[in-house]
C-alpha cells in the first residue's frame, strides 16, 4: 500500500509530531519557532485542508501555526484557535469555565487525530526526483490534488460521527472534517521519497450543531480502499499530464503486480531499495528463528513452513529493527542534486537514460497507448474482482470494501494511467453484488444493517480450483522441512545444522485468485456461449497482466463434444495469437509465441495434476489410519481426475 495510517494521541504522541513530523522529519532544535525550524530543514510550511474549516473559520490553503495544531491534536480536541475565543468570551465578560468552554469542540478526547501517509508509486517520485522542474511541479501537483480527492471521499462514503448509547448511532459529519498536510521530500536513507502526512482530526459537527468524534475503526478498516483510489488518481493525473503510460510489474513471483510508469528502468526503483535489501536480510534471520524455535520440552514451536500472515508480521519486525536514525532534513534543490549524481554513480543506469528519463518514459508510452486500448468491461470486471476478493479472503466473506478496493486496483491495470469516469468503481461494485454475491449477513446491530458492513459471499463454486495445500506436521530434528509442504520431511544431509536449508513458504493466495477468475470466465462464457467483442475484452485484460499470470485459452464452446484432430494443436495456439493481435494488445512486448501458449497451458495443468496428487496422497493417508481395508488407486482413477488439456477444439466432456 503507498497509504500509510497512524493514531495520534495527545501526550507524547503529539510532542512526536510536534518535534520531528511538522519539519521533514528532522530533529526540531529546542525553543525554535515552528516556521523558522521549516525553514531551516528546507520544507514548506503545512497547509489546512478539508471542508470543515469553514465551520472553525479557517481556509483551504492557510498556514498551520504551532499554537494551531497544540490546540486541536495537543489540548485533546480543541478549536484552533481557542486561545483567541477564549481571549475575547474573557473581554466580553464571561468566566473562565464558560469561556474554557467556548473554546472547546465537544468532549474532550485522548485519540485526537489520524496520520495518514501519502507516497506515490517509486517510478513517479524518481521522475519528480530526477526530471527537471516543470515536471517535479506537475507531479506534486497531482499528487496534492489526489490527496484532495481521498479526503473528500472519505468525508463523503467513510467518516461517521458515533453518538447514543454505545455509539449505536451514526451519522456523517455534514460539514466535512479538518485536515493539516505536511510534505517530506526524502526517506531516512536519504533516498528520494516523495510523501506528505495528513494529520486528519477525529472532531465533526453533527446536523443539530454539536461536536462528535470521528469513528476510527471505520477509517482503519478503509484504507486499503483510499489506497487503492490515491494510486489510482496519482498515477492518471501524471500520464495525462506529462503523455506517460503505466505498466504490470511483477516485484515478488506470484503476488499482486503493481502498476508502475513504463519506460523508468527497475536499477533506479532498486538504487532507492536500500532498505528493502536491510529488511529482507533481517527477514531471512527472523525466519530461521521462527522454524527452528522449539519450547522447553524440545518439540518445535511452529510448524516448518511460514505462513503468508506469518511472514507479514516478520515483516514488521525486520522492518523496525532496521530502521536507521533520522537524518538533518536538507533544501530539495540540494537534495536534488546529490541525487542525481548517487543515481549516476551508483544504480548502474547510463548517464543518458537519467539525464533524458521523461523522454524514454513518453517514448515508452506511445507505444503501449499505440498497442493497448482502454477497454472496460463492467460486466467482465465484476466477474474477475468477485472472484479475487472471495479467493483472498478467509472463508470467502467480504465485504462492500474490499469489493471497492479490488475494482480500483483492477481499473489502474486495465487502464493504463488514463483516466476514468467518475462512479466507474461504484458501478462495477454494484454489477459484482448484483449478479456474482450472495448476502449472508445476519445483523444482531443497527451497524448490522448497514450497507458498508453487510457480509457476502460468491454464487458459484469454485471447488474445481486447485486447493490450498496443508503443511504437514513438523519433521524431527534429523530431517528436512518438505520443500513441498504436501510432501514429507526428507533426512538432513550429515554436517548440516537445522534452519541450513530452503525455508518453505504456504502458496499464495493471489495465484489461486487469478486462476479463479479464469475458471469462473470460462464457466460462465461456456453457459451463455458469448463471443465477439466480449471476447476481445477478455483477451485484452489478459494482456493487461504480466505473462506468468495469463490464464489458458477458455475453450470453444462452438466445438464442444468433438474430438481433437490431428494437427490442431498448431491451429488452436495460431487462433490464440491471432485473438489477442486483432484486439491490439501488446503481445509484441509480452513475447507470447505459440511455444509460450502452450508453456503455459502446460504449466496450468501440471499444477492442477499436482494439487489432485496431493489431495490422493492425503486421502490415502487418511484412509490407512482407519480400520477397513484400503483400496489401492488403479491408474485409470488418476486418470478420471486429471482435468482435459484446455484446448479450443475440445469440450469439457471430450475424450473420455
Amino acid at each position: 500500500m503507498t497509504v500509510d495510517i497512524r493514531v495520534i494521541r495527545a501526550g507524547q504522541m503529539y510532542r512526536y509530531y510536534l518535534r520531528e513530523t511538522v519539519v521533514g522529519d528532522g530533529r526540531r532544535p529546542a525553543r525554535t519557532p515552528l516556521r523558522e525550524a521549516q525553514e531551516e530543514a528546507g520544507v514548506p510550511a503545512g497547509r489546512w485542508m478539508g471542508r470543515g474549516l469553514a465551520v472553525l473559520g479557517l481556509t483551504a490553503g492557510q498556514e498551520v501555526t504551532e499554537q494551531q495544531l497544540r490546540n486541536l491534536f495537543g489540548e485533546r480536541g480543541r478549536h484552533p484557535d481557542a486561545d483567541r475565543i477564549e481571549a475575547e468570551r474573557l473581554a466580553a465578560g464571561d468566566s473562565p469555565k464558560k469561556a474554557f468552554k467556548a473554546g472547546a469542540l465537544g468532549r474532550r478526547v485522548t485519540v485526537t487525530g489520524i496520520d495518514f501517509v501519502f507516497r506515490p508509486q517509486p517510478t513517479i517520485y524518481l521522475l519528480w526526483a530526477l526530471g527537471g522542474d516543470e515536471t517535479r511541479r506537475v507531479i506534486e501537483a497531482a499528487h496534492e490534488r489526489a490527496i484532495e480527492r481521498v479526503l473528500e471521499w472519505i468525508e463523503d462514503e467513510v467518516a461517521v460521527i458515533r453518538y447514543g448509547k454505545d455509539g449505536i448511532y451514526r451519522v456523517r459529519p455534514p460539514g466535512g472534517l479538518v485536515a493539516a498536510r505536511f510534505r517530506h521530500y526524502e526517506a531516512r536513507s536519504g533516498r528520494p521519497l516523495l510523501h506528505d502526512h495528513l494529520l486528519l482530526s477525529v472532531k465533526g459537527q453533527r446536523l443539530d450543531g454539536k461536536w462528535g468524534s470521528i469513528h476510527t475503526l471505520a477509517l482503519h478498516e478503509n484504507t486499503v480502499a483510499a489506497s487503492a483510489l490515491y494510486n489510482e488518481l496519482v498515477a492518471a493525473e501524471v500520464c495525462e499530464a506529462l503523455g506517460l503510460a503505466t505498466e504490470p510489474r511483477t516485484v515478488t513471483p506470484w503476488r499482486r503486480p503493481v502498476m508502475e510508469i513504463a519506460g523508468v528502468p527497475h536499477e533506479l526503483i532498486r538504487w532507492t531499495a536500500r532498505r528493502s535489501d536491510q529488511i529482507a536480510a533481517c527477514l531471512a534471520e527472523l525466519e530461521h528463528e521462527y522454524v527452528t524455535a522449539v519450547d522447553d520440552d524440545g518439540e518445535p514451536r511452529f510448524l516448518p513452513v511460514v505462513s503468508e500472515r506469518a511472514r507479514a508480521k516478520m515483516n514488521q519486525i525486520a522492518a523496525r529493527k532496521t530502521r536507521p536514525p533520522k537524518q538533518t532534513a536538507r533544501p530539495l534543490a540540494q537534495l536534488r542534486a546529490w541525487w542525481k549524481v548517487s543515481a549516476i554513480l551508483t544504480s548502474g543506469v547510463a548517464v543518458g537514460v537519467i539525464n533524458s528519463l521523461l523522454e524514454h518514459a513518453r517514448a515508452a508510452a506511445a507505444a503501449i497507448r499505440a498497442r493497448v486500448a482502454a477497454v472496460v468491461d463492467v460486466a467482465l470486471a465484476a466477474v474477475d474482482v468477485t472472484a479475487t476478493v472471495f479467493v483472498m479472503n478467509d472463508g470467502g466473506r467480504f465485504h462492500r470494501r474490499h469489493l471497492l478496493a479490488e475494482v480500483r486496483r483492477h481499473l489502474a491495470l486495465v487502464l493504463r494511467g488514463r483516466r476514468r469516469d467518475p462512479g466507474l468503481d461504484d458501478r462495477i461494485v454494484a454489477a459484482a453484488i448484483s449478479t456474482h454475491c450472495l448476502d449472508i449477513s445476519e445483523p444482531k446491530t443497527i451497524r448490522g444493517l448497514e450497507a458498508g458492513y453487510r457480509l457476502y459471499t460468491a454464487r458459484w463454486n469454485l471447488s474445481d480450483l486447485p486447493a490450498r495445500r496443508l503443511p504437514t506436521p513438523a519433521p524431527g530434528p534429523d530431517r528436512h522441512p518438505p520443500a513441498d509442504p504436501g510432501e514429507p520431511a526428507e533426512p538432513r544431509p550429515p554436517g548440516q545444522d537445522a534452519g541450513e536449508w530452503e525455508i518453505p513458504r504456504v502458496p499464495l493466495q493471489y495465484e489461486r485468485a487469478v486462476l479463479a477468475g479464469a475458471v469462473v470466465r470460462e464457466k460462465l462464457r461456456t453457459a451463455t456461449a458469448v463471443r465477439g467483442p466480449a471476447y476481445d475484452v477478455v483477451a485484452h485484460q489478459q494482456a493487461a497482466i504480466p505473462e506468468q499470470l495469463l490464464a489458458p485459452e477458455p475453450a470453444d464452446p462452438e466445438h464442444d463434444g468433438q474430438e481433437p484432430e490431428s494437427g490442431r494443436r498448431e491451429a488452436m495456439d495460431m487462433k490464440a495469437l491471432r485473438a489477442l493481435r486483432q484486439s491490439r494488445t501488446d503481445i509484441e512486448a509480452l513475447d507470447l509465441t505459440v511455444e509460450r501458449l502452450r508453456y503455459l497451458q502446460d504449466a496450468f495443468t501440471e499444477a492442477a495434476d499436482r494439487a489432485h496428487t496431493t489431495m490422493d496422497r492425503h486421502t490415502r493417508r487418511d484412509d490407512a489410519e482407519r480400520p477397513h481395508p484400503v483400496r489401492p488407486v488403479r491408474p485409470d482413477d488418476r486418470q478420471a481426475h486429471r482435468p482435459q488439456r484446455p484446448d479450443a477444439h475440445r469440450g469439457r466432456d471430450a475424450g473420455h
